[in-house]
């Protein structure tokens, strides 16, 4: 049956962990609100109102699998990335932007849930999401590195 209807385990591994991120939408939000209401979404997304095991059981799977590693990619490549392209009206760095913005959110999520860091995982969400909030408007609206913003 796997065969059939989804070609191969990946397949139906893709089919299985359809991961959708619930990003907001954030049209008309002033851009130095926007990390801020990201670090909030995400931290709920991980473990709050927004959190489901799927998104939980595919981060684990992540770390050791290659097909969640490329689910994974996916979902934060495909919606993070579409975010990020509204927010910076399709900046040419804001694929680079999303990988960043990415990479923090999916590292503290690692480091708080699976790897239970200490000094991570003792945080409170409100320290956590103010802890991340700058660094998120940092990869949204600062130049990185040799990058310059042009909109």
């Amino acid at each position: 049956m796997v065969m059939r209807y989804y070609q191969n385990k990946e397949g139906l591994f893709g089919a299985a962990v359809d991961i959708n991120l619930h990003l907001p939408d954030l049209n008309g939000v002033p851009l130095d609100q926007i990390g801020g209401i990201l670090a909030r979404h995400f931290v709920k997304r991980w473990e709050g109102d927004l959190a489901d095991e799927m998104i939980m059981v595919l981060l684990r799977s992540a770390v050791t699998n290659d097909a969640a590693a490329q689910r994974m990619r996916v979902v934060f490549g495909e919606q993070v990335v579409q975010l990020v392209h509204m927010v910076t009206h399709e900046a040419p760095d804001s694929e680079l932007r999303a990988g960043m913005i990415s990479s923090q959110l999916l590292g503290v999520a690692l480091s708080r849930h699976i790897l239970a860091l200490p000094p991570v995982a003792a945080l409170d969400e409100e320290t956590l999401i103010a802890a991340l909030t700058p660094v998120l408007n940092h990869f949204l609206t600062e130049p990185l590195g040799a990058a310059v913003m042009t909109w």
